[in-house]
């Protein structure tokens, strides 16, 4: 009996193995054909599968029939194959495709294209998604801290007790930046200084920058480059969320958004309250950052008139009360205390028309207008003013597959009026531009796509500028490209600049339109793009190193002119140069970050030259972040300042900032805590800030952050 129950076990095992067939696999990369170890290979309805070798090889048992392989890598599309068994070839060879990087999903608005970012000549890097909700848990009231870590940005502090700041591209000063938001220009002149820290960042969706001239693009003030802040819209599924904040600097901060379509209309909220107490981590007796109390609504209404036509109508409402100086002034009301007050009042309105003439064309209408009210009182001194400033632009785009074409007019106007404190000529002014403009997007084959364009600006009291310019795209291969483009800018004089921003405009002059004259720049880019993956595909790696230079000719510059200062067309030029590396490394639920830029920008005059004040050599940027996905996010970031050359003849010191953020997540909510600059790096413990008394102090330029150590923590919630 024994003998006989071995035999039947024995042969029914032989049946189960002639019915199962040996499948060979081969596992490769498609773009690159290399061999992908570590690749699971499972059929449904079988047993748990198998895993390829180190040379992308693998062995499978399947019984006859048509089967469905399920093949899937970190880091690869899964794919799923279809095969018959007994397969008559030697192996089946499967080929892996690399999931594409998140930036190719994004859509990018200020170049006007509905071409995506890997077909797009123009450079443009943004930032979004989670890397934007990051950095707003480092600092919610405002962007500063978006773009302060980006490669070849800074923002320049220029005031010492009320932190007022602007953007620098590449070197360059605040006033060659152009700040729009959705593509409308809502923060240049008397508002630039405190447009920074007055944008939160819960309402936006991304930040798109474009570095180097794009004056063809948005006309003048862009010769550095733009930086477009674009707002979330509304989504059918219901977005409700709320952002608390607190700080060891005695600070507050709480802003809440809302979003919903309903059915032919949408809807956004964005509401906020920021506060500060006055705060000395020094203990001179001065403020790092000053008091102040701030309220921002922009609310937005979104009418889907048809399936081809829409309409938006939105409104953005500032008001701030901010006060920086001696602390026994502010706290003890000291009547012999140093003071500088900024009180505030901001009041846009966005409107913006899109009507699709079938499935390749469409028209789009916008318009903005701007109030910018601003009182700045100091003991001894004031000058206060209203800037009003209205876009309006008509644009028809046909989108083909093989050339896009971009028209459009449009019509800026920018008026200031000062009033009368003191005994110094009015600086007023008003300003009228009127351009028009042409962009061609040509897909010249699958390697090769070429953008040009041109713009005709007249410029009151100025005349007429025209701006061509160019960028090309070569894709050399899935993994390596190369971006080329250039282009002509200009600037239209006025006072709000940096260096009159630092002396709060005290004897400064108006521009004189009989002498004074546009400034004028050419700018070329150049950079090279390469990604890949390595270790079998569980390692991504991407770099990229881009080459800049600008030239700007008859520049700007604030002379003394006796007891005043003037602004000066001064013989000579402008140049800023440098490079940018940026390299991403991504393993498992780890992302390392690192960036370098070198920046040399110079004035030129005759046989001399002059380093420009407060434009570090050399920069480096490294952030380590852990990311479990919906439950943890651990940031370890370090960036370096090199010494910088200063106005009063002095050199700067070098200086790290680090920072430490974690975040827990659950499905509704949000924990977090950053501990910024936990070094402590901080101008005021390694130089001065002022020179003179307290009650009466000379202020030095501000290189190097000067809140110190802060600790901020929050809750976000989304319902």
């Amino acid at each position: 009996m024994r003998t006989l129950l071995i035999c039947v076990t024995v042969l029914l095992f032989s049946v189960a193995s002639f019915g199962q067939n040996i499948l060979r696999i081969k596992v490769i990369n498609a773009e690159t054909n290399e061999p992908l170890p570590n690749t699971s290979i499972t059929s449904k309805g079988t047993d748990p599968g198998t895993v390829s070798d180190n040379s992308g090889e693998a062995i499978i048992r399947l019984p006859g029939g048509k089967r469905i392989l399920i093949l899937s890598h970190v880091g690869y599309e899964t794919n799923a194959v279809s095969v018959e068994i007994p397969f008559r070839d030697s192996f089946l060879l499967v080929k892996m495709q690399p999931k594409e990087e998140e930036e190719e999903e994004v859509v990018i608005q200020s170049t006007r294209s509905s071409r995506t970012i890997r077909d797009m000549p123009t450079r443009v890097e943004f930032i979004a998604g989670e890397e934007l909700d990051e950095k707003a848990n480092m600092k919610p009231g405002d962007i500063r801290m978006v773009l302060t870590e980006s490669t070849g940005i800074t923002t320049q502090q220029t005031s010492a007790t009320s932190a007022n700041a602007s953007i620098r591209i590449q070197g360059l000063d605040g006033r060659y930046t152009q700040i729009l938001k959705d593509g409308l220009p809502l923060y240049a002149g008397f508002s630039s200084g405190l447009g920074l820290l007055q944008t939160p960042p819960l309402d936006l969706k991304q930040f798109e920058v474009i570095k180097g001239s794009a004056s063809t693009l948005y006309g003048g003030g862009a010769i550095a480059g733009l930086v477009n802040l674009i707002s979330k819209t509304p989504k059918e599924e219901q977005e409700l969320k709320f952002h608390f904040d607190v700080t060891s600097a005695g600070g507050l901060n709480s802003s809440g958004f809302y979003g919903k379509k309903f059915g032919k209309t949408g809807l956004t909220f964005f509401a906020s309250r920021n506060s500060n107490s006055p705060y000395d981590p020094a203990g001179i007796g001065l403020t790092a950052i000053p008091k102040f109390e701030r309220y921002t609504v922009n609310p937005k209404l979104f009418f889907y008139i048809t399936d081809k036509t829409e309409l938006n109508i939105g409104a953005n409402i500032t008001t701030e009360k901010r006060t920086g100086g001696d602390i026994s002034y502010i706290k003890e009301n000291n009547p012999s205390g140093f003071y500088e007050f900024n009180n505030s009042d901001r009041f846009s309105t966005q409107f913006s028309f899109q009507h699709h003439f079938g499935k390749c064309s469409h028209l789009t209408l916008k318009n903005s207008f701007n109030r910018f009210q601003r009182s700045l009182t100091l003991p001894t001194y004031g000058f206060s003013g209203t800037q009003k400033g209205t876009f309006t632009e008509a644009t028809y785009a046909s989108h083909g597959e093989i050339s896009e074409w971009i028209v459009g007019v449009n019509l800026v106007t920018d008026e200031f009026k000062e009033i009368q404190l003191t005994s110094a000529p009015l600086r007023n002014y008003n300003q009228l531009t009127a351009g028009v403009f042409v962009q061609n997007n040509w897909k010249v084959n699958e390697k090769f796509r070429l953008e040009t364009g041109i713009r005709g600006d007249a410029v009151k009291d100025y005349g007429f500028v025209l701006l061509p310019r160019i960028s090309a795209l070569f894709k050399f291969s899935s993994k390596l490209s190369s971006r080329i483009g250039g282009g002509l800018g200009y600037k239209a004089p006025n006072i709000f600049t940096e260096e009159s921003e630092r002396q709060q405009y005290k004897n400064v002059l108006p521009i004189d339109i009989d002498a004074n004259k546009l400034e004028k720049s050419y700018g070329v880019n150049a950079d090279v793009n390469y990604k890949t993956r390595l270790a079998g595909g569980d390692v991504s790696f991407s770099i990229n190193h881009l080459l800049f230079y600008t030239r700007i000719t008859d520049p700007l510059l604030l002379q003394p002119d006796g007891s005043y200062f003037r602004f000066n067309n001064v013989t000579g030029h402008i140049d800023s140069r440098g490079m940018e590396t940026n390299m991403k490394i991504g393993y498992s639920d780890f992302k390392l970050f690192l960036g370098y830029t070198f920046t040399m920008s110079e004035l030129h005059q005759g046989n001399s030259k002059t380093e420009s004040f407060l434009t570090p050599r050399h920069r480096l940027n490294s952030v380590l972040l852990y990311e479990v996905e919906n439950r943890w996010k651990v940031g370890l970031e370090a960036y370096f300042f090199s010494k910088q050359r200063l106005s009063d003849g002095k050199t700067g010191k070098s200086y790290w900032i680090t920072g430490f953020m974690v975040e827990k997540l659950w499905d509704k909510i949000s924990l977090y805590i950053n501990f910024e600059n936990f070094l402590d790096a901080r101008q005021t413990r390694f130089d001065s800030i002022y020179t003179g008394t307290i009650a009466n102090p000379e202020f030095r330029d501000i290189y190097a952050p000067l809140d110190g150590f802060v600790i901020n923590g929050g809750i976000k919630l989304r319902l």
